[in-house]
């Protein structure tokens, strides 16, 4: 997606070999009109995918996750890294390690709101090395619901993470793919969508 690949360019921030910051316009500050375009990208190409529900993890997520919902007509479902005095009913739960706090976190969405009636599009601002999908998709099967496509704003493919997905059987679309952040610089693949 052009928009999102020229904004990296732009904003982006490469800390390191594998570390890209996007806080300007993902992570801490959020553009809402590039997320509506992202969300509106998802939904174009699963539109075909009978959607139920659109599923993210907080925080990041969330923006891109909303749009796209919206823009199908399904709600929106987080997942929660922490539980809440609210949540006092059944839930489902995984565990998701992360590559940038390198931490690992009990993810958890309530039973009520995913079934075996759903077909899920679960949506994440980055795909490393692919365990916040994976956990994602646990909590999904363990609903019973099946998991139809996932959507990625920035995907590193000089990881593991779509690797890993595909041998699932899911099929992944990110919107920029990264093939390496060496020396200050962001080189591209192409995007999928």
């Amino acid at each position: 997606m052009k928009e999102l690949t020229e904004r990296i360019k732009k904003n982006g921030r490469v800390l390191g070999d594998g570390v890209l910051k996007v806080d300007e316009f993902v992570t801490h500050q959020v553009d809402p009109v590039l997320m509506e375009a992202t969300g509106q990208r998802f939904a174009e190409v699963f539109a075909d995918q009978n959607i139920t529900k659109v599923v993210t993890i907080e925080s990041s997520g969330i923006a891109p996750a909303l749009y796209a919902a919206q823009a199908l007509g399904v709600p929106m479902i987080f997942a929660r890294k922490s539980k809440s005095l609210t949540m006092d009913e059944e839930l489902l739960t995984s565990s998701v390690y992360s590559f940038t706090k390198q931490v690992t976190s009990t993810i958890s969405i309530s039973r009520k709101f995913l079934s075996n009636e759903d077909r899920v599009l679960l949506i994440d601002d980055f795909l490393a090395n692919g365990q916040a999908a994976k956990g994602l998709i646990e909590l999904c099967r363990q609903a019973g619901a099946e998991v139809a496509g996932i959507g990625i704003l920035i995907e590193k493919s000089f990881q593991d993470g779509r690797q890993l997905l595909e041998d699932m059987d899911i099929p992944v679309v990110s919107l920029a793919r990264i093939a390496s952040l060496h020396d200050g610089k962001v080189a591209f693949l192409e995007e999928d969508a």
